[in-house]
């Protein structure tokens, strides 16, 4: 909350109609940063709508707060008492337009770019060299003492014993000419996995590889079984291809958990019907020689993985669980971090890592000392702590005895009369001694006593977390590698007393200070105090939430630790689209994978969403029969699966037809073209009688082989990878020529070559984060050096390193090209659609909120299955940021030719949505505490302000909707907007009203209902409502910033500008 008021207090500067009105006579607030004061003196709301204090429920500070935003003077105009209720429509209200301050806009951006942005631009060419040297430098410190030199070790291990056995000449006559498909296969399923995945990697490929042989001597026996066939020997063997690779883009594209076998069953198609084929004769030999080769790399593979320092998978989810719990120790640090923007964004990466770890955990082989389903309960207990956590904002400055005295500034109403001159007064003395005594009175009687408590209650969850930490990762066996520090006890029991002992102290605290009858009325009403409150509570919120997780570990601590190995258990439907840690790396393209799943996946959540028959309260009144017509329009209006007939079997199986056509319209689909459209074009030399002898003796098919190992179903490359992947594929070809060369083709100098270049080559395609091109360096030299040696040399050494070079070269850039030209994929339009599709997120998940949590009718209260999904949601939708921050890094890395990419308006906007997505969470949190039931519970209050809620909430969702439209076709926002503040400010003015009225009617005892937590909540509720108001116009400034601002003249302005043109 300190952090909102602190950005109103920046914006106020830009001249944004922004007229704050704070009365503080205390000097103290002057030389420091703290919150705006709200006062509640009568200027802030109408003479005729003024409550007082001791109403049920006064809305005069939420008023203020909007009064921070919005002034009278945006407000005036005089109905002259005349209003109209319109049902089923909303009264918009226009005012004057935003002023741009651009240079201000993107200054206070760049405070909002990921850490990565902190780096040096990777394609600016001054740092390259730079940079260079510090990667290398790390590279060599990070495979020393951490374990990806023990994954580069297997790796390399196994790659060499698979290559040490080609160059033997025995093991190379008896595996027969393709005896380096043993060292391909080694490669594509390489031992630097846990054990689950390389069990699965090794099922996968071979039986991928089966099913592409076979498909492909089915082929070869189809195009010779007659004459007629064999005069279309070719062509039949093209089809064939065409057709399977069409199929296998399709499964690798929509299901990313067959990669590996879709990956080798493509190799092996291409090779049955590319590799010497032009004697129109099925050469059985080879057949078998590619078929043994992959299986004995596998088994290579295989052992290796197993007997070399082998890695059963629980150290990934036990380094999960240590850096979620690190990272939200660092959260606790709140006095530390002034800004807390990078915390908070750590703790949402952290919420996303541990679903991940534990989706690799479920859906791979395991062994583990950790059950599965203890697991997903500890991930569950451990993102509801991360969710508390983001609950709390920055300590509030009366936690800290040093500054209480001086942050604490009670303003209380002045005198009825308005023209009562303050200064001149001669009881302007009496009127400071009551506020000083006032503040005296609240710091000694509210301040203080929860002053202790509340820190007990940090300590208590910074120890809690602390003894977790050290319990679980005694359990995993990994605390000796990862930490804690022996310091930390793993006993949870004394923690778990202290942490009962800390809880029962706070709420005895908290209740007497509620039910108090020293406690001034006013501290209800003063900001810094009821922040004090709040932040309390959500601490308090927060340690139950920890003690949750003690809970669960210690049941966790009772069971016993021997290890034990699970099979994959993850839901089959969901597992075809998931697949473990290294084949995501190795597959590339992680970020836009992660993109498209999340906000497919954010999609179909929302369309479960049901919106709520609406029914008119002035429509109560009459007769059932009269009602009926109205409620079943609007219903159709607002539940999209309603309808007034049922749905016939013919309109159900249509639509299935429907949808499924419109689901071939995805990238999926289109990625799918192009793989047929590259490799048929490419493999069209294998059947021309002119290119017989240099296409299999030169094994040039392994163009084919390249093009469809590196095109990606969404990321295609730029220019960077375009030169590094096809640098790599010329040096590795030219490597091998050197190595051959220098020793005449002995297998020794061939395999300290193979150690010189592999090494640096494996590490870039195992671990490094430019797979794809570590691939093709791999394959190139593989391929070339073994293929010297089978051929002894050939007439041209020379000669046949620059064809396997340039083959591979062409595999390489051709892919990329087309990827450019068909379809690309760009990361800042990506970007610009997923901020689009994020702000209609946003209007969702408003109108949920506001309709299940807010304004929900009798007997509709949101129930705990009902708050388990929206915490689904918004888990998943707090994902969704952090797939945007990584599409913004990966920006840096696109060359633009018209100007250079500006991030900052960009990264602007995605912050000022995430600010109203936790707005929005505060409101459904505080709304299930705070619940005005006595405005619901009487049906003309709840009239009056129907109109006014609808106003409020409509221009709102109006605003998101065009906003998200404009992002999304690249169209110009309009010049006025529907105001969203004024609209707030008259439903505040017309609740203060209601709220005064109903206060004459309360009974003498409901007068201290202030003092319960419901007034409390009311004003988190009712911020966390003005501050979505106040992100919503920073979304549009953002939005106008990315896209333009249409004007009235600007199609004159257009024509102007065109006649000066052609002057």
């Amino acid at each position: 909350m300190s952090s909102d008021n602190q950005d109103m207090e920046a914006q106020a500067d830009d001249g944004i109609r922004r007229r704050i009105k704070v009365q503080d006579d205390t000097p103290g607030n002057l030389e420091n940063d703290y919150p705006i004061q709200v006062s509640l003196s009568r200027p802030h709301i109408t003479k005729n709508s003024r409550p007082r204090l001791e109403s049920r429920r006064s809305s005069a500070m939420s008023i203020a707060q909007i009064d921070q935003v919005l002034s009278d003077d945006d407000m005036d105009e005089d109905t002259y008492g005349v209003s109209e209720v319109r049902e089923g429509l909303f009264e918009a209200i226009f005012l004057k337009p935003l002023h741009l301050n651009v240079a201000d806009l993107l200054e206070r951006s760049k405070t909002t770019l990921p850490a990565q942005f902190d780096k040096s631009n990777p394609l600016a060419p001054k740092y390259f060299v730079s940079r260079q040297w510090h990667q290398l430098n790390s590279l060599f410190r990070r495979i020393a003492t951490t374990r990806e030199g023990i994954r580069l070790f297997k790796t390399f291990s196994a790659f060499f014993i698979a290559y040490c056995l080609c160059l033997s000449p025995g093991v190379r006559g008896w595996l027969g000419p393709y005896n380096y498909m043993m060292v391909i296969s080694v490669i594509l399923n390489h031992p630097a996995r846990t054990l689950g995945g390389q069990i699965e990697g090794t099922v996968l490929t071979i039986v991928g590889t089966a099913i592409g042989i076979g498909w492909g001597i089915i082929g070869l026996l189809l195009s010779t079984s007659t004459l007629a066939a064999s005069a279309g020997y070719g062509g039949i063997l093209a089809m064939f291809l065409a057709l399977f690779m069409l199929a296998l883009a399709c499964i690798r594209a929509f299901f990313i958990r067959f990669y590996q076998a879709v990956l080798c069953a493509g190799i092996a198609i291409m090779f049955t019907t590319l590799a010497d084929t032009n004697s129109q004769s099925i050469i059985w030999d080879n057949l078998r020689s590619y078929a043994v080769s992959w299986l004995f790399g596998q088994v290579i593979a295989l052992v290796v993985n197993v007997l070399i320092f082998p890695d059963a998978g629980s150290r990934a989810l036990a380094t999960a669980l240590h850096q979620a719990f690190d990272t939200m120790q660092e959260a606790l640090d709140l006095s530390d971090q002034p800004c807390g923007m990078r915390p908070r964004r750590r703790l949402a990466d952290a919420f996303v890592n541990l679903s991940e770890a534990y989706r690799d955990m479920r859906i791979n082989i395991t062994v583990s000392r950790f059950r599965p389903d203890d697991v997903e309960q500890l991930r569950n207990k451990m993102q509801a702590v991360i969710r508390a956590l983001l609950s709390l904002q920055t300590e509030p400055e009366l936690l800290h005895e040093s500054r209480s005295e001086q942050g604490c500034v009670v303003i209380v109403d002045r005198p009825d009369s308005d023209n009562v001159d303050e200064q001149s007064s001669p009881s302007s003395a009496n009127i400071h001694s009551v506020v000083r005594t006032a503040a005296d009175d609240m710091i000694r009687n509210v301040v203080e006593p929860l002053r202790a408590p509340t820190k007990d209650l940090l300590d208590g969850l910074k120890e809690g977390l602390r003894g977790c930490d050290a319990v679980l990762m005694d359990l995993s066996g990994y605390r000796k590698y990862l930490g804690p520090s022996e310091v930390v006890s793993s006993d949870l029991a004394p923690v778990q007393i202290r942490t009962k002992i800390v809880i029962a102290a706070f709420d005895t605290v908290e209740s007497t200070i509620l039910h108090s009858n020293d406690t001034p009325v006013s501290s209800i009403h003063d900001a810094n105090v009821v922040q004090l409150l709040v932040f309390a509570r959500r601490a308090r919120e927060t340690i139950a939430t920890v003690e949750a997780l003690m809970d669960q570990v210690a049941s966790m601590q009772r069971v016993p630790d021997w290890p034990r190995a699970y099979l994959p258990s993850y839901p089959i439907w969901k597992a075809i689209h998931r697949t473990n840690a290294q084949v995501r790396h190795d597959r590339g393209g992680v970020t836009a994978g992660y993109y498209q799943k999340t906000f497919v996946e954010i999609a179909r959540l929302l369309d479960k969403i049901k919106s709520l028959d609406y029914k008119a309260i002035s429509q109560i009144q009459h007769g059932q029969a009269q009602e009926e017509p109205q409620a079943e329009f609007n219903r159709s209006m607002t539940n999209s699966d309603a309808s007034i007939a049922p749905v016939s079997k013919k309109r159900k199986l249509r639509y299935k037809i429907w949808t499924g056509l419109y689901r071939l319209q995805g990238f999926e689909s289109r990625y799918a073209f192009k793989v047929c459209l590259v490799t048929s074009l490419l493999s069209v030399p294998s059947y021309l009688p002119q290119s017989n002898e240099w296409w299999d003796y030169y094994q040039v098919w392994w163009v084919v082989v390249v093009s469809w190992a590196v095109m990606h179903p969404q990321i295609g490359g730029n220019i960077q990878d375009l030169v590094t992947r096809s640098g790599v594929a010329i040096l590795g070809a030219t490597w091998s020529g050197m190595g051959y060369a220098a020793g005449g083709g002995s297998p020794y100098v061939m395999g300290v070559f193979s150690a010189l270049y592999m090494a640096p080559m494996l590490y870039r395609y195992t671990i490094s984060s430019h797979p794809r091109s570590g691939l093709v360096g791999c394959l190139s030299f593989t391929v070339t050096s073994l293929g010297l040696q089978t051929h002894g040399g050939g007439s041209s050494p020379t000669t046949f390193a620059v064809f396997n070079g340039l083959a591979f070269f062409i595999g390489t850039a051709v892919p990329i090209i087309v990827n450019w030209v068909l379809w690309p994929f760009v990361a800042r339009r990506e970007l610009r659609h997923a901020l689009s599709s994020m702000l209609f997120f946003m209007s969702i998940l408003y109108r949920n909120v506001v309709g299940s949590y807010v304004y929900f009718s009798d007997g509709k209260e949101p129930k705990p299955e009902d708050i388990q999904r929206s915490e689904i949601l918004e888990g998943r939708l707090r994902e969704g940021f952090v797939r945007i921050r990584q599409l913004l890094v990966l920006t840096r890395h696109e060359i633009r030719l018209r100007a250079p990419f500006d991030p900052l308006p960009y990264s602007g906007l995605a912050d000022a949505c995430e600010r109203f997505f936790d707005h929005l969470i505060t409101v459904r949190r505080s709304a299930i505490s705070y619940n005005p039931s006595y405005i619901r519970d009487d049906p003309l209050a709840a009239q009056q302000l129907l109109s006014y809620r609808r106003d409020a909430v409509a221009t709102i969702l109006g605003n998101l909707y065009i906003l998200a439209g404009a992002l999304r076709s690249k169209r110009k926002v309009p010049l006025y907007m529907p105001s969203a503040a004024a609209a707030r400010k008259k439903l505040l003015v017309k609740t203060a009203e209601v709220e005064e009225d109903m206060s004459k009617k309360a009974p003498p005892n409901d007068i201290k209902k202030h003092k319960e937590w419901s007034d409390v909540y009311s004003f988190s509720y009712s911020e966390s409502l003005t501050g979505c108001v106040v992100q919503l116009e920073e979304l549009e400034k953002y939005t106008k910033l990315i896209v333009g601002e249409q004007g009235f003249d600007d199609e004159f302005q257009d024509e102007d500008e065109d006649d000066d043109n052609r002057v």
